[in-house]
């Protein structure tokens, strides 16, 4: 599922790699609510955060929306470098290495914040979980061509809705209207289910092994990325 990318790629990858990377972004980004209150992977809080709190004159919560907000676009970028020269260099794995390299920053981020009393813990936690999620955020929006995003789910929402409104209109005989797509509505379902799935463990998991779940959030993670290093792109689709 981290290997297959445009004409080669099956619905089956895109809900494979939906439903998974969903649920590890929901427990990381619930954590780190849990920690401290912020979001790591939701920018349209974060930003009307800037707003509220820049208005309110709290300029130092405004400051760390607004780090969070840089944290998860650096992330993004971050992620694009990597993939692009990966591409380069080898024509398969490119966004395998992405998520390798997430699961590598989410062991990192767990060393330096388990010896950190809090809020210091909880904000070291929660600013680099906003830099790893933007990184997965891309390469999951690369590989699948904007189809499938794991770290929030308001544009899932709303296809849901779109194709809730298509499936209720379907009978309407307009030749120019798009019809109903049952894969893609099945698709955002798993997506947003998985990640409220993934929210709950987070905030279990967290309140019982605090930081450890970043070191358990980063196993699954290289499981995942791994086997798609190694696998060449002549293999067949997922």
């Amino acid at each position: 599922m981290l290997v297959h990318e445009g004409g080669t790629r099956t619905f089956q990858a895109d809900l494979n790699l939906s439903w998974s990377l969903a649920a590890v972004a929901g427990a990381l980004n619930t954590a780190g609510f849990y920690a401290v209150g912020f979001y790591a992977s939701n920018m349209t809080g974060n930003v009307s955060a800037i707003s509220d709190r820049a208005g309110t004159g709290d300029l130092i919560l405004a400051a760390k929306a607004l780090l969070l907000v840089i944290l998860f676009a650096l992330g993004a970028a971050t992620s694009t470098l990597l993939i692009r020269r990966r591409r380069r260099h080898a024509p398969y794995g490119a966004y395998a290495y992405s998520i390798c390299a997430e699961a590598c920053l989410l062991v990192a981020i767990g060393l330096i914040a388990l010896p950190l009393a809090e809020p210091a813990r909880g904000e070291a936690l929660v600013f680099g979980l906003s830099f790893v999620l933007g990184l997965q955020n891309a390469a999951v929006t690369k590989i699948t061509d904007a189809r499938v995003r794991t770290t929030h789910v308001t544009g899932m929402v709303t296809d849901i809705g779109i194709e809730l409104a298509r499936w209720l209109d379907r009978k309407a005989g307009d030749p120019q209207a798009k019809r109903h797509d049952p894969a893609k509505l099945r698709l955002h379902l798993m997506t947003v289910g998985a990640f409220l799935g993934g929210g709950l463990l987070g905030v279990v998991a967290y309140r019982a092994i605090g930081v450890g779940l970043l070191f358990a959030a980063a196993a699954i993670l290289a499981l995942l990325a791994v086997p798609a290093i190694t696998t060449r792109r002549s293999a067949p689709a997922e």
